[in-house]
């Protein structure tokens, strides 16, 4: 008898094979006193509080020491505790999903913690052993040409039927740009284009110029470039899908004599563009490859040429420690993936010839952003909107991936900005 195939999305389920969860019985023997673990976090909570039901019937109130985001928790076992002091934000969302911990809202949880990132220090990092297989399962993604293949396809081809159940009209995947981030009256799709047009009007570009897209997703600045602003665009991806719907959508659009789409790596195109334009595509590059990713836009662009990119970025402060394991989002998400850490960025901006010109951040903007999204998801959810095959465990992940981001933004740990990358003549 035939087996049933995978449901949807399993891959990422199941990503974290080969990565610590905290939840070995050696760590557990070894871990300290669980209300020391509590102590120690209700010392970091410089700002905010945390009510606390805990598994020994107790409660507990964690932090109250200043105003700040106020968020709730019951655990279940104090298993999460242990994954959380030995495996990070990898370990806590096993938790989670294993029904260790639940909260009311788990983005809150999250902007406390990052909220309090530099009180709680390394409260929430994984740890020892488990800090360095982690590193060495998230090496082995490293974005070499074939890897970074196949780490595009874990999360972009997920199907164009699963991201257009939930995605604005604009298939959009990135940060929108909202009049005001904090009110929720503005639709998405129109917050999609102005980030677009924003990003395009950094680059001065002039009818019939060309333009390079890298890492074009669905084709939604390709098609503004096109049609508004006249250019000659070539956008490359790494995800077949991608580049099927993008296709589609400049030939519904009637642009496909000036949109073309590449199925390339960013280090093997050829060529002189007037232009180059990225958005949150430098994250699945990695460390390791910032110096190919710059020298790559620099090659390209001719003198005196402007690349406009959008990218998501760590502080400098805590990037160490970031670099230093793999975190919930590049174990279950983007494998491959690395955050900026944007002074070592522009440096090597530098050195590539590419001086770095007008950043301007929108934290709370990307917040709002993925408040939608889940608000979409779910919504989607709910009216069996999403294509067969992705089943509870999954929508679960997805869930958790953006209440995560959520509270990363929100509490400005991580940020998003637009910067302007000029080559010298």
């Amino acid at each position: 008898m035939a087996s049933s195939p995978s449901p949807r999305g399993e891959h990422l389920l199941r990503a974290d094979r080969g990565f610590s969860t905290g939840a070995s019985w050696f760590m557990r023997l070894f871990a300290p006193g669980f209300h020391k673990i509590l102590d120690r976090i209700d010392t970091g909570l410089a700002t905010g509080k945390l009510a606390a039901k805990l598994p020994d019937g107790k409660s507990r109130v964690l932090g109250d020491h200043a105003p700040g985001p106020a968020a709730e928790i019951e655990l279940k076992s104090w298993r999460p505790l242990i994954r959380l002091m030995t495996s990070g934000s990898v370990g806590w969302y096993r938790g989670w999903a294993e029904g260790e911990w639940i909260s009311p809202a788990p983005e809150t949880l999250f902007e406390l913690f990052v909220a309090n990132r530099k009180t709680l220090g390394n409260t929430a990092r994984a740890k020892g052993t488990a800090r360095l297989r982690n590193l060495l399962a998230h090496t082995q993604r490293r974005n070499n040409r074939a890897n970074a293949r196949k780490n595009i396809e874990a999360h972009y081809d997920l199907g164009n039927d699963f991201y257009a159940a939930w995605l604005d009209e604009t298939m959009s995947y990135s940060s929108a740009v909202f009049t005001d981030p904090l009110s929720r009256e503005e639709p998405l799709a129109e917050a999609q284009r102005r980030k677009v047009r924003m990003l395009l009007d950094r680059l001065d570009l002039k009818p019939g110029e060309k333009l390079l897209e890298i890492g074009c997703g669905w084709g939604g600045l390709m098609e503004i470039a096109a049609s508004e602003y006249s250019a000659d665009v070539t956008g490359i991806t790494l995800s077949t899908e991608q580049k099927a719907f993008a296709e589609d959508r400049m030939r519904k659009a009637g642009l496909a004599d000036r949109a073309r789409i590449e199925l390339v790596d960013y280090r093997d195109v050829e060529g002189t563009f007037d232009a180059v334009a990225s958005v949150e595509m430098v994250e699945a590059v990695g460390q390791e490859y910032w110096p190919a990713y710059l020298n790559a836009i620099a090659d390209r662009l001719k003198p005196g040429g402007k690349a406009a990119i959008q990218l998501i970025s760590i502080e400098e402060e805590g990037f160490e420690a970031y670099a230093a394991s793999a975190d919930f989002i590049q174990t279950y998400i983007f494998p491959g993936g690395m955050l900026v850490e944007e002074k070592r960025f522009a440096e090597i901006a530098k050195q590539a010839g590419l001086s770095w010109a007008d950043r301007t951040s929108y934290n709370l903007h990307y917040a709002e952003t993925l408040r939608r999204w889940r608000e979409d998801y779910d919504r989607a959810v709910a009216e069996k909107r999403l294509p067969d095959g992705f089943d509870e465990r999954f929508h679960g992940l997805w869930r958790y991936y953006f209440m995560y981001c959520e509270g990363g933004f929100r509490a400005g740990g991580i940020d998003v900005a637009q910067v302007t990358l000029i080559k010298g003549d």
